[in-house]
């Protein structure tokens, strides 16, 4: 009989606790004659293929260790591939979990087990309308119970007494943002797991705050968005008491505070701020068209955290959050002709069709204005600003700016790729409102021109560490870029393909060489934790370039890279898909750490889920020893 059926409510959350599964538990304490752990390394033991490429076939795992059985959702089946793991190195499909015995056409976001217990997020047919959490039993597959919740339910997670689920309804807008549900977190008491309660975290409480969540740093921007309906949850982090969730906002730049069981935001929200990329050590490289690795700092240049993953853990008594900093913009309408307008239709796209904020900064600051992008990629609501964007020649003189021109600026090889929002960054008066400028560069309320001071990029291109209350205490910095244009940094199962070769790659395709670089760089998504030997060790998936970093993080204000693994294969086929099964694993999206005390094989294990290969690769996590 299943522990969660066998025993009441009173024992059900300390039993949970006590018993196996999720990727948080501890290895036992090594015995004093055993020596300490140094370090770790991750091993390639085996993957299993879906045979489907670049269809999300493979992206979050969660692992039972009763069943031996990894529940990996297939957004491709919009159902849960149920994987065997009796043989690590060769899991096998034994069958698919669907929901349509919930509702016909509903489809799989994510999933979390504890103890024979399998949550699942589960998105509505039409995602703007309220979708469910739902539990099946890990063995049977029976659906045992399921409650509405909000809006793209896109993450869900228990507590570490097995009380509550919680899922982030992220809340997303439709295509063309005629419709845009309010963000919020549920929160699910399954004491009774056959007769669930529901409770909602939301953010009305903020509605009306908008212009002071602005100016502490929280983005908030969707066309006609309450701050309710702008503020989507992505990702969710728990205590080790089960008390307190933070909850990432990610197209935000912000966390959230949620008190567990009174369901509550509890707390202000918690702005993440920008990386400062002029200064040395959070340089980029910010061209996918120059032909060569080129890092370096830019002045007038930040980047926006807005991180996907987010872990919480203990050091030293206090909790501690690690983010992986993606990177995330708004683009809804982009295939919508409406909404991008024609030439001949005087740029006339209409702005009710969509939202899209993402903008190359040569097309921003062309001396031709904003017109010449017409009917390609001109969004309407930047149109409303102005005809055309400058540069403050005081910020970005070291490139050529000058009044009314960017000089050097814009070419291809310094900043003219690169990828920013042109939501923020412009010169305002003490209303909000840009000040407008003549196209020589003389401020002037008669202007037609908007004047950047500062541009934002997407994304930090690191994972970062944070206290309980959003403050910064550690960021990889250039880092991981650094690491991948050395020749230290070797992928491949057997590690003989040259990093550098391959730099800032793409996922989905083959001789992509520098391919990213204008964007997100290498795009760290995906993250999980894991103890051994009472060290906490995080295990990095970067989903463009690929590969999996280990970083020591046991002293949150001094992480110590261990290792990295990148089991791609293929690296020059331009046709990815022709080579799909000798191409590896591409595009890590979910992580799940399985300690040595849950594995089947009795050894540490690393399950990731590879959204573009549709692969869900296994990794031994070995310990080093002095």
């Amino acid at each position: 009989m299943k522990l969660w059926l066998a025993l009441g409510a009173g024992t059900l959350a300390a039993a949970m606790l006590a018993g196996c599964g999720g990727d948080s538990d501890n290895d036992p304490v090594p015995s004093t004659d055993t020596p300490a752990v140094s370090g770790v390394k991750l091993n390639f033991m085996g993957r299993y293929s879906t045979g489907q490429f670049d269809e999300s076939a493979a992206e979050i795992p969660a692992y039972d260790a009763g069943t031996r059985r990894l529940f990996v959702v297939n957004a491709q089946k919009g159902a849960l591939d149920v994987l065997g793991m009796n043989d690590p190195a060769n899991p096998a499909l034994v069958d698919t979990l669907t929901t349509s015995d919930i509702a016909a056409n509903t489809e799989v976001n994510s999933v979390a087990v504890r103890d024979g217990l399998v949550a699942v997020a589960v998105q509505a047919p039409v995602k703007t309308d309220a979708g469910y959490m739902a539990l099946y039993d890990a063995e049977t597959l029976e659906l045992i119970s399921f409650v509405e919740v909000g809006a793209l339910p896109d993450m869900v997670a228990f507590t570490a007494d097995g009380q509550y689920v919680l899922t982030a309804n992220e809340g997303e807008p439709s295509d063309d943002y005629s419709v845009d549900p309010e963000g919020s977190v549920s929160v699910v008491d399954i004491s009774d797991p056959r007769n669930p309660v529901v409770a909602t975290a939301d953010f009305t409480a903020l509605n009306g705050q908008e212009d002071e969540l602005r100016d502490q740093g929280v983005r908030i921007y969707g066309p006609g968005a309450s701050a309710a309906q702008d503020l989507e949850p992505e990702y969710i982090a728990l205590d080790a008491d089960g008390t307190t969730a933070w909850v990432v906002l990610q197209e935000n730049n912000a966390l959230a505070k949620v008190d567990i069981a009174s369901a509550t935001v509890t707390e202000p929200l918690l702005p993440l701020g920008t990386k400062d990329i002029s200064q040395d050590g959070n340089a980029i490289d910010a061209s996918d068209d120059d032909g060569v690795i080129n890092i370096r700092t830019f002045d007038g240049v930040v980047g926006l955290y807005l991180p996907d993953a987010i872990h919480a853990y203990s050091a030293g008594g206090d909790t501690y959050l690690v983010t992986a900093n993606e990177g995330d913009a708004r683009a809804w309408g982009e295939d919508n002709d409406a909404y991008w307008g024609t030439e001949g239709a005087g740029c006339a796209g209409d702005a009710s069709q969509g939202f899209v904020e993402e903008f190359r900064v040569k097309h921003l600051v062309h001396a031709d204005g904003f017109d010449r992008r017409c009917g390609d990629d001109l969004p309407p609501q930047l149109r409303a600003l102005g005809a055309g964007g400058l540069l403050n020649p005081t910020t970005f003189g070291y490139c050529g700016a000058v009044d009314g021109d960017p000089g050097d600026c814009r070419e291809d090889d310094v900043l003219g790729r690169l990828n920013i929002t042109w939501t923020e960054g412009y010169r305002t008066d003490s209303n909000g409102d840009p000040v407008m400028f003549t196209a020589a560069g003389v401020e002037d309320p008669a202007g037609d021109r908007i004047m950047y001071d500062t541009l934002y990029a997407y994304g930090g291109r690191s994972f970062a560490i944070w206290d309980a209350e959003g403050a910064l205490v550690w960021d990889s910095g250039d880092a991981i870029e650094q690491f991948t244009a050395s020749d230290e940094c070797m992928a491949g199962a057997q590690r003989n393909i040259p990093c550098a070769d391959y730099f800032n790659s793409g996922h989905d395709e083959g001789s992509a060489f520098d391919s990213r670089s204008d964007a997100k760089g290498p795009e760290p998504e995906g993250l999980t934790i894991g103890t051994l030997g009472g060290k906490t060790f995080l295990f990095l998936g970067l989903e463009r370039m690929g590969g999996i970093l280990v970083y020591d993080i046991t002293d949150p204000t001094a992480p110590v890279m261990q290792d990295y693994l990148n089991s791609r294969e293929d690296w020059v086929t331009e046709d990815t898909e022709s080579v799909l099964a000798s191409a590896g694993d591409l595009g890590p999206e979910g992580l799940v750490f399985i300690p040595a005390s849950d594995s089947p094989n009795d050894k540490a294990l690393l399950v990731v889920g590879y959204e573009v290969s549709g692969t869900t690769a296994v990794y031994e996590v070995e310990a080093l020893r002095d």
